[in-house]
This record gives structure tokens, C-alpha cells and sequence, in this order.
């Protein structure tokens, strides 16, 4: 089984900027997400951990795989924001905003990553860990986690782009016999 989590809470992430790539540790709620998301999967023993290179989604992994060394993978990292990188998420450029309320239909604004960039990458990753056995735990970021999620259903649509992804929020993946089942979000508590 492939589990796929969004790492915790930031500060920026609390004061609602845009973080995209900039570099920031958990704060203090975002260990508690992180330490809560640990004791949810504490049946699970993750053969494979990886995640992406920065330490928001580094730290999340190490806590909630703290026996595992994570393998960090550069395709897990955050959509690239450009020039939008630390914009006021409440007071953002008409652009940004247009592209934030369709993402299928109005592509990401001069300087920022395409989102078929992120789903390629992500794919790329995907099809690499394919064939491994064990449980695996993937620790990355909301847009990363939407083109993850996006490359096993390319029959959604595009429904992820939309979809709220909160911190610590936990997707599962059936991956049998190195094929992958449909995404599944995991409930809070189960």
C-alpha cells in the first residue's frame, strides 16, 4: 500500500502565504498534525520512505516513520510559484487567482510551474516505485500531492486541482501486484 501525506503546518501556511518552494520547518501545530497522522498509521510499518527535499515534508516523514531513513526525491517537491512565491494568499494578483479557481481550463501564470510539469514528474516517480514491495510513505506537498493523485486518475478530469488537500492529510493507494488501484482519502481517526 502507498500512502501519500501532506506535510504539517508551517507558519506561512498559518499566516496564509504562498509557500511553494521557499523552505520553511513545521510549526508547532504542524508537528501535533504530524505527530497525529503518526499514531493514525501506527499499524503501518513503511518498508520505503520517501520525500520531497524540503524540511516541512522532511520533518513530517521522519515523524511519522521515525525507525526509517527517507529517501529524498527531487520530483516530490512543491510546484515551482515563480515570482507569486510568499504572495498574500488572501490578497493575490488576478492571475493567480484565475488560474487558482480553474486550474484545468486557465493555465498557471508566467513564472510559475505548469501543472503538467507536476504531473509528469510525478508520474515519473510513481512508475519508478512502481514494483516495489511493502508499504511506502510519501511525504510531500498539496499541489505535488495533487499531481500525484491526478497521475492515477487521469480519468478525474482535473477534480483533484480543486480539491482541498489540509495538512497532514492522508491518501492510500492500493498497489498489488505494481498495478494501482484508485486513490482513496483516509479518514481522520480510521
Amino acid at each position: 500500500m502507498i500512502y501519500i501525506i501532506r506535510h504539517g503546518q508551517t507558519e506561512l501556511n498559518s499566516r496564509q502565504v504562498l509557500q511553494g518552494r521557499s523552505d520553511h520547518p513545521l510549526n508547532e501545530a504542524g508537528v501535533q498534525q504530524a505527530r497525529q497522522a503518526r499514531d493514525r498509521l501506527k499499524v503501518v510499518r513503511f518498508s520505503h520512505v520517501f520525500t520531497s527535499p524540503l524540511i516541512r515534508a522532511i520533518q513530517t516523514a521522519e515523524i511519522v516513520a521515525p525507525y526509517a531513513k527517507p529517501v529524498i526525491d527531487e520530483r516530490l517537491i512543491e510546484m515551482d510559484s515563480g515570482p507569486y512565491e510568499g504572495a498574500d494568499l488572501k490578497n493575490l494578483p488576478q492571475e493567480v487567482i484565475a488560474f487558482f479557481r480553474d486550474f484545468v481550463h486557465v493555465p498557471a501564470p508566467k513564472g510559475m510551474e505548469q501543472l503538467d510539469s507536476v504531473v509528469r514528474r510525478a508520474g515519473e516517480f510513481l512508475e519508478e516505485i512502481r514494483s516495489l514491495d511493502g508499504d511506502i510513505l510519501i511525504s510531500t506537498h498539496a499541489i505535488a500531492m495533487k499531481g500525484l493523485l491526478e497521475y492515477l486518475t487521469p480519468e478525474s478530469g482535473g477534480s483533484y486541482w480543486s480539491k482541498n488537500i489540509g495538512n497532514c492529510a492522508v491518501y492510500t493507494v492500493d498497489n498489488q501486484y505494481g498495478k494501482f488501484s484508485l486513490p482513496q482519502e483516509m479518514q481522520e481517526g480510521k
